[in-house]
């Protein structure tokens, strides 16, 4: 497959990636445990939630939308694949070193989830990577 279509491929997914974020606060019952945060927190908690949501549509969109720009020599095409590529690198790394290894360990459907999207970031990341070096940014 090509890099146009691994792009692509990564486009959709963010954008579905967004959309089960919709599902969050219900399936984590997030009104029950923000209700002890004080209301600026519990603002920003849903705030940083939203924005999250927005730049992972924003991402998916950029994919679909101008993949061929991203895949065009140039210094921006670069430097935004490069900091894509280490958006989803830095949230791989956190997968392992920040999440607490209790939340899935010992539990079969958790430890799935944490291996798919460990997996899932890797793809992430080595789809911008590999993008931002064949237009010989790396």
């Amino acid at each position: 497959m090509s890099i146009h279509l691994h792009l692509q491929i990564v486009g959709v997914l963010q954008i579905l990636l967004a959309l089960a974020h919709l599902t969050f606060p219900a399936r984590f019952d997030w009104k029950a445990e923000c209700s002890n945060l004080s209301l600026l927190n519990r603002q920003m908690f849903y705030v940083h939630a939203f924005f999250l949501c927005f730049t992972l549509v924003l991402f998916g969109l950029l994919n679909l939308v101008c993949t061929n720009e991203l895949l065009a020599p140039g210094r921006l095409a670069h430097f935004v694949l490069i900091g894509i590529a280490a958006f989803w690198f830095v949230r791989w790394l956190f997968q392992f070193f920040v999440y607490d290894p209790r939340l899935w360990r010992g539990h079969r459907w958790n430890t799935i989830i944490h291996i798919v999207f460990a997996l899932l970031w890797s793809y992430f990341a080595g789809v911008y990577a590999w993008a931002a070096w064949r237009g010989g940014a790396l």
